[in-house]
């Protein structure tokens, strides 16, 4: 019998201490929370963990963007190092979650840059577990032939499926791609729309039913594989609060 979607939990993007209370006030279970500069953002953690205490909130975790996909020196001396600073306030605010950018589209990322990465994925994953955080993966333009090394080698790898960038470079949305072919590994989907398009200059975090993405049609298919994890909607807290009756509604069934 298939899990229903009432167990699925909802949750927005914080990047201060006002948007978790903003969502909160929303009734939102979740804040996912960009951690870009670790060293800048250990003079916010007191403030993190006492709207958490207070409100009864809880944390995801978003890493930072990798730089140039290509660039194995910067990956290694910049990107990591940054990663091993997060895990630790991860720790502290009791996020479970990271997710990460590291870009494996074949037909933009060399092959070596690609083998690299996922050796970088292994190391990463080595030291979440030691924490005990789940390290999901986020689809950029990947295709989902693209996961297939990585999810092979990596068991413990995860995925966040990202909607809005799912919807880039096709025709059809790859969610489906990725649902069909990896249901177990997507474990967190971020939720935002766009109008497609071909560049990164088209991923324009819409409200959802403001550009051209299926919700309906995607959100069927996560009932039909008993997805019942936590949707991020990756929007303004003014942008969830114009959506939020719709977002719900498609949630409902």
């Amino acid at each position: 019998m298939l899990k229903t979607s009432q167990s699925i939990h909802l949750g927005g993007t914080a990047k201060s201490p006002d948007d978790v209370k903003d969502l909160h006030d929303m009734g939102l279970q979740f804040a996912e929370i960009p951690i870009i500069h670790p060293e800048e953002f250990v003079h916010q953690i007191e403030a993190y963990q006492r709207l958490k205490h207070e409100l009864g909130i809880y944390y995801l975790c978003h890493g930072p963007r990798e730089g140039d996909p290509n660039d194995l020196e910067a990956l290694d001396e910049s990107y990591f190092p940054r990663i091993l600073k997060i895990l630790p306030i991860m720790g502290r605010l009791g996020m479970f979650i990271l997710t990460i950018h590291l870009w494996l589209d074949s037909r933009f990322v060399r092959q070596a840059a690609i083998d690299f990465k996922v050796q970088l994925l292994q190391r990463i994953l080595d030291k979440a577990q030691d924490a005990h955080i789940m390290v999901c993966l986020e689809n950029l333009s990947e295709r989902a032939s693209d996961m297939e090394i990585p999810f092979e080698r990596l068991p413990l790898l995860n995925m966040t499926l990202d909607l809005g960038h799912a919807q880039l470079l096709t025709e059809e949305n790859r969610a489906f791609g990725f649902l069909s072919r990896y249901p177990d590994k997507v474990r967190h989907i971020h939720m935002h729309d766009n109008r497609g398009g071909d560049s990164y200059l088209d991923d324009a975090h819409l409200c959802p039913g403001e550009g051209i993405i299926d919700f309906k049609r995607i959100f069927q298919t996560l009932r039909d594989i008993g997805y019942t994890r936590t949707i991020s909607l990756e929007l303004r807290p003014s942008e969830i609060r114009r959506c939020l009756d719709d977002v719900r509604e498609l949630l409902s069934f």
